[in-house]
């Protein structure tokens, strides 16, 4: 079963596009524009082993693997809004991200690098 959409992926594109294109945007593009890529990482690495949050945002779970019900799941990824987004479009590398401290990722598949960027500026 493919997973609910809450953000129009032409809502979505555009606000990440617009993210992208300015310095400057309003809390509530920036907010559309980490939900929906969050939606796509669900769509394109479905599954429940890894929990991606980017507070105050939005949350996703992804990525097959094992399955968990309760608590923590056994992989978690956390990051901010900038460098989630900047993953997404390309202009940060997971590695980078990572060395500099700008995500914290635990557990066997946190590395979300395969399915990065989601979108190409």
């Amino acid at each position: 079963m493919a997973p609910r959409r809450r953000i129009d992926p032409a809502d979505g594109v555009a606000a990440l596009r617009q993210w992208a294109s300015s310095d400057e945007v309003p809390r509530s593009v920036t907010a559309t524009a980490v939900r929906y890529c969050l939606e796509e990482l669900s769509a394109c690495a479905p599954g429940h082993s890894v929990e991606v949050r980017v507070p105050p945002f939005g949350v996703t779970q992804a990525v097959a693997g094992t399955v968990h019900r309760r608590g923590t799941p056994p992989s978690v990824v956390e990051t901010d809004a900038e460098t989630w987004l900047a993953l997404a479009v390309g202009r940060l590398e997971w590695r980078e991200a990572a060395a500099r401290g700008a995500l914290r990722a635990s557990g066997e598949r946190c590395d979300l690098s395969d399915y990065l960027p989601i979108l190409t500026e």
